[in-house]
């Protein structure tokens, strides 16, 4: 992702939220990996997935930072494509997935070529690209899918007031944790009391699990100065270095043989 240079004599397009996306993307894939090994390994232990919730919506909002500041949005987003290209062999293999299901990488492909789109405004291309883009998801299944192209457009039109990027992002959270499933509890305690009094619905909403993206909301709105500066390909890159890295866990744990030809079969 192209990073913002402090020294560069062109004036940066404001964003008030965290411009630190290096650092943003090592916790996002740190939660990343907790909730595919949820997936893989322990799909009865919830508190995997629910903190899993945290690693999508960092990524969302790195790509609308890199779409802000990037020299060619052509080039973001055939990077994005070869590495969702490289990557799907392994999400099939990993999570249990079919070919005909795209990996999340290939979401975050479209979505820099809608929000190019929306910047460039050629012969109304803010409006038909996003159109186009949402029109696309619905003939291909891709992880979060339309859900998850209409949130990073939420987050870039948001992207310049803390105060409109967390209305937006706390509705976006309710909308998504309304149609998604609850958690009845964590870590042994139960969440039933969050259904209870005069806010008890409005309160419930943001224990589904979707909704659990609102962990994420701080690191999005505090900014920090890490320093830490990843080369263009390896925020991205390390996705599927995480997936391969699965399936030799899985290997190694002795996932039964018949169980890993299957996963091959689907490719």
């Amino acid at each position: 992702m192209e990073q913002p240079q402090a020294e560069t004599a062109v004036r940066l397009p404001r964003i008030a939220g965290n411009t630190d996306t290096s650092l943003l993307k090592i916790i996002a894939l740190l939660f990343m990996i907790v909730d595919h090994v949820g997936v893989a390994f322990f799909p009865r232990v919830m508190e995997l997935r629910v903190f899993g919730r945290i690693a999508m919506p960092l990524y969302a909002w790195c790509l609308v930072v890199g779409s802000e500041y990037t020299r060619n949005a052509l080039h973001y987003a055939f990077r994005l494509f070869i590495l969702g290209v490289i990557s799907q062999p392994f999400y099939v293999m990993a999570l249990n997935n079919t070919w005909t299901s795209f990996n999340i990488l290939f979401l975050f492909c479209i979505a820099v070529l809608a929000i190019a789109g929306i910047k460039a405004k050629y012969y109304g291309s803010q409006y038909w690209a996003p159109a186009l883009c949402i029109l696309l998801l619905q003939y291909i299944h891709v992880d979060y899918g339309l859900n998850g192209l209409l949130f990073i457009l939420v987050l870039y039109a948001a992207r310049r007031s803390r105060t409109g990027l967390a209305v937006a992002y706390l509705a976006f959270a309710a909308y998504w944790g309304s149609i998604s499933f609850p958690v009845s509890s964590l870590f042994g305690v139960s969440l039933s009391f969050m259904n209870q009094g005069v806010l008890g619905t409005v309160k419930g909403v943001f224990f589904q699990m979707q909704a659990f993206m609102w962990m994420s909301l701080p690191l999005i709105l505090i900014s920090t100065r890490s320093n830490v500066r990843m080369p263009k390909w390896l925020g991205y890159g390390l996705y599927p270095i995480h997936l391969f890295a699965l399936i030799l866990v899985g290997l190694i744990a002795g996932v039964p043989l018949s169980d890993f030809i299957a996963s091959l079969a689907k490719i």
